[in-house]
């Protein structure tokens, strides 16, 4: 049952993937697909075709090794780096703590307001949520 529609897949024949565009001595335009030798025709546009099923996948060219004037930076300076970002990080997350309870808090305090005046309330409170998940993750990606 599967072999079936398998099968008449792969006896269609190939797609072309050029548009011409042919206009003939009355002025008749005709558009097609398929290559012709008449005077009067220019491509529209072509689509390369697509990578064969199963068929070799290209790799990309190895990068280009780093030059030997190109800048380093020690260790020391690295591992200071790193602990700056790491105490921005540390930094903006106490933040987003601070903003995700006070949006608690908000919330809190205005439960008995229509559910229309709640909702921006609880879409801040998520974004502050989202930003903490955030900032952890990224933390937790430090070495």
């Amino acid at each position: 049952m599967f072999l079936l529609p398998l099968s008449l897949l792969l006896a269609l024949p190939v797609a072309a993937n050029t548009l011409y565009k042919c206009t003939d001595e009355s002025g008749a335009v005709l558009l097609t697909n398929q290559k012709t030798t008449r005077k009067g025709c220019t491509v529209l546009s072509y689509q390369s075709p697509p990578p064969p099923p199963g068929g070799v996948v290209r790799q990309r060219p190895a990068a280009a090794p780093t030059p030997g004037d190109f800048p380093r930076v020690s260790s020391n300076e690295q591992r200071v780096r790193d602990g700056d970002r790491r105490a921005i990080l540390d930094r903006e997350l106490a933040i987003e703590l601070q903003n995700a309870e006070k949006a608690r808090k908000a919330l809190q305090d205005a439960a008995n307001q229509p559910a229309d005046k709640l909702q921006p309330l609880r879409d801040t409170l998520a974004l502050h949520e989202r930003n903490v998940e955030s900032l952890k993750k990224e933390l937790g990606n430090l070495r």
